[in-house]
């Protein structure tokens, strides 16, 4: 009777779907603002999707370092003393901080524009190591002929960034090479803390007929800032980050965040059953979305034409 009870016991058990293992996900970014989160959100989601659910079989930990690299490399040194299954840096700062603390611990990043210039992995084909990831390089030839869809006079584009973050650094080198097949001309602006974004965006003003910021953590944590400047002075402003549009740019072509999370919180479950980090090659996120902000535009003097309405996911009326 005893054997028959086993028996059936172990039946049982082989009927049932496997329960995921208990796991720690560790997730740092390097500022908080709605990209950064989406992103964070999105690999929660994939996690959860994958049967990882916090508060039963993950542990979810997060961490910001307010925009201060050297918080960075301090939850870097924690997270890897804590020694998680897998640690999570969204954007180039927290990457590089997390890379630089430790050679064993898997890490997947994400919302990084060039690992490779960023010194995170070998090559996007074979990352090696203990690093993979997805990154966010911008289509910055997609964002110029945008800008110049919607804003045909332009012939100047200020670019306001921050020249520590490297990421930013390699985008206004691309943005450059097709500014000037494109005719036309980009004049910089730094700020090196949110406490600047206002300064440097009104030095933006008299010199630009447009302005465009990437995605640098910096300024877009101060963005509300940079519109501020910008709708005071008529200046439509473009931005590469589209929860950007909400906070007063008029216009951006790009990454849905969220998804971008749950990309790669699907690189993660891999790892966490069983895949080496070195051995997933490194992908560019997928998708993009075009969101317009009518009210933005009117206060810059802008009328959208017909062909951009059209083809937006999104219409901020």
């Amino acid at each position: 009777m005893r054997a028959l009870v086993l028996a059936l016991a172990a039946a049982t058990a082989l009927a049932l779907p496997a329960k995921a293992q208990d796991v720690t996900v560790a997730v740092t970014a390097i500022v908080e603002h709605p990209a950064l989160d989406a992103a964070r959100d999105g690999v929660k989601a994939a996690l959860a999707e994958a049967g990882y659910k916090e508060g039963e079989n993950l542990k979810f930990v997060y961490q910001s370092a307010q925009g201060n690299p050297g918080t960075a490399s301090q939850i870097a040194r924690q997270f890897v003393g804590d020694a998680p299954d897998v640690i999570v840096p969204i954007s180039t700062p927290s990457a590089q901080a997390v890379v630089a603390a430790t050679r064993d611990i898997p890490i997947v990043f994400t919302a990084v524009s060039d690992p490779v210039g960023a010194q995170l992995i070998k090559s996007m084909e074979k990352p090696g190591r203990n690093v993979t990831g997805l990154s966010d390089r911008l289509p910055v030839a997609e964002h110029l002929a945008l800008i110049k869809e919607i804003t045909p006079n332009a012939k100047t584009i200020g670019y306001i960034y921050n020249s520590a973050e490297a990421n930013s650094v390699s985008t206004l080198d691309l943005l450059k090479a097709e500014a000037e097949k494109a005719d036309l001309m980009v004049v910089e602006s730094v700020a090196t803390k949110s406490a600047e974004v206002q300064g440097a965006t009104r030095a933006l003003v008299g010199k630009a007929d447009v302005i465009y910021v990437p995605t640098d953590n910096t300024i877009v944590s101060a963005f509300e800032a940079a519109a501020g400047v910008a709708t005071e002075a008529k200046i439509p402003l473009f931005a590469a980050d589209t929860d950007s549009v909400a906070r007063g740019a008029i216009a951006a072509l790009g990454f849905n965040y969220f998804d971008v999370g749950k990309q790669t919180g699907a690189v993660v479950v891999r790892i966490l059953k069983g895949e080496k980090p070195g051995d997933i090659p490194a992908t560019v996120a997928v998708g993009t979305d075009l969101v317009l902000n009518k009210t933005a535009a009117a206060k810059a003097g802008v009328t959208f034409p017909e062909s951009a309405t059209k083809r937006a996911t999104k219409i901020i009326e």
